[in-house]
């Protein structure tokens, strides 16, 4: 992998708000401010609208955290998004997400230790993101476990971080580095 191909911007590219807040968000994650947020933020008007929808899927949503971490972290380990998954390891582990969880993540979901609804999320995540689409099977197994409301988040939570994967893959972005 060659250096990134859009290089995260200073303050004066992003402006005082994007570079106050990746600075901060650094420090609450215990990294260097994002290289995510100060490359997306060469967009002003986007980084402002795509920060709002995210915090409202991811800490903001409904699906229970750990539950989040496992989706995002699945969604990351499929796409092989380095980034993304460094990242929501570190979150993951606030929100229970174990050793042998990260282990069952990066294995076939028949190894055991999933309960039947993390089977059942991590299994639509897998048909989503191969086939942008779940057969009727992976959609009863997965609206078992989820109502019509926490469904349409998965689905926007999944989709989300098949995005970023893109973004951050295609750029090139390395994970970040710890604070110093």
């Amino acid at each position: 992998m060659t250096g990134p191909r859009i290089t995260p911007g200073g303050r004066g590219e992003v402006g005082l708000f994007a570079w106050a807040f990746a600075r901060i968000s650094g420090r609450v994650t215990g990294t260097t401010p994002p290289k995510l947020f100060l490359t997306m933020a060469r967009r002003p008007a986007l980084f402002r609208g795509w920060l709002r929808f995210a915090g409202r899927l991811m800490p903001g949503g409904k699906l229970p955290r750990r539950d989040t971490e496992l989706v995002i972290l699945r969604v990351a380990h499929l796409r092989r998004c380095a980034y993304e998954f460094e990242h929501h390891r570190r979150l993951g582990a606030r929100a229970g997400v174990t050793a042998d969880d990260l282990s069952r993540i990066q294995a076939e979901l028949d190894e055991p230790g999933w309960t039947p609804r993390e089977r059942a999320l991590l299994g639509a995540v897998d048909v989503l993101v191969a086939h942008r689409n779940l057969d009727d099977d992976t959609w009863a197994g997965l609206r078992a476990h989820l109502d019509e409301a926490l469904t349409v988040e998965f689905l926007l939570l999944v989709g989300h971080y098949d995005m970023l994967a893109t973004f951050l893959t295609t750029l090139r972005i390395a994970p970040d580095g710890p604070r110093r």
